[in-house]
């Protein structure tokens, strides 16, 4: 069994090897970058069977990402490489956010034929993000197709609301594609400010009014607390104080964090607190991800 299969588009990252912006760094790390497949690394790193599902360019960079993604110990068996398509490219600019290259990715051409070479029912969790919505038709299709199947296999479903407001033509149309998406999660995490901007839900309790029925809705304020409603139970653990050096990637981490207490069988609570302290981590380096081989035990 798998304990977490994720599927989305991961791309090559460049980013400065000292935290400077990008116009002034001088030296540079070629990397990885992808929500989906940074919750399986980290999920790896600490010790569960983790998979990644994608699509890649057959060129250099995507074997490259291919090959650093199973260097973390993540099954990438069933990612296919496109000879036709570009691998996705972007830079982080450390203070300024992210600068992307990813049009007509090889990942964006995916669709619900993808499903087809997957056994579901071999993973407990199948992890999904709003940006995959976000990429194409067709990867909106293959989101919505992955959900039922995932559902008939038994498996839970997983989604993150990751909301990248470059990739959508308009917030309404964002806020109406995710919401699909979400109301048929059982694991549903978002960020309180993105819930504001993409529903007008500007409190974890409104949230919970907006899904109601999403058996554990994990809310993230990240200046104040994470919020995890699971059935009529609301548990709340506050931020811990850290030094940020770069956020990007911090999300992924907290996911994956609570994905460890999860599947070691934790009370909200516990899965929590590993979701800070894994995202804490990632907040303190300029990297999204541990060095491959390297074991991080239980994620808190």
């Amino acid at each position: 069994m798998l304990d977490l299969l994720a599927l989305g588009e991961t791309m090559a990252l460049v980013v400065p090897a000292r935290p400077a912006p990008l116009e002034e760094a001088e030296d540079f790390h070629v990397a990885i970058g992808g929500a989906e497949s940074n919750v399986a690394c980290h999920l790896a790193a600490a010790g569960h069977r983790a998979a990644w599902v994608s699509a890649l360019g057959d060129d250099a960079l995507g074997r490259r990402v291919r090959r650093d993604i199973a260097a973390h110990g993540v099954d990438v068996s069933a990612v296919t490489m496109d000879p036709s398509a570009p691998t996705g490219l972007y830079l982080k600019d450390p203070g300024q956010g992210v600068v992307y290259y990813r049009a007509g990715s090889a990942a964006s051409r995916m669709g619900p034929e993808t499903l087809e070479r997957l056994d579901l029912a071999s993973a407990r969790i199948v992890h999904l993000t709003g940006i995959t919505l976000a990429l194409s038709e067709s990867c909106r299709a293959l989101v919505h197709a992955a959900i039922v199947a995932a559902r008939e296999a038994g498996a839970l479903v997983s989604v993150d609301v990751n909301h990248r407001p470059a990739l959508w033509d308009s917030t309404e149309e964002a806020a109406r594609e995710i919401r699909a998406a979400a109301e048929q999660a059982d694991v549903l995490l978002v960020g309180r400010d993105e819930a504001e901007v993409l529903w007008g839900t500007a409190t974890p309790d409104a949230i919970r009014e907006l899904f109601p029925d999403v058996p554990h809705l994990v809310v993230k304020d990240a200046d104040i607390e994470a919020v995890e409603f699971e059935g009529t139970v609301r548990t709340a653990v506050p931020t811990p104080r850290v030094e940020v050096v770069e956020p990007v990637g911090a999300g992924d981490a907290f996911a994956a964090g609570w994905f460890d207490g999860l599947l070691r069988g934790e009370g909200a609570e516990e899965r929590l607190i590993r979701g800070h302290a894994s995202a804490a981590r990632a907040l303190s380096s300029t990297k999204d991800l541990p060095t491959p081989g390297d074991r991080e035990g239980d994620l808190t």
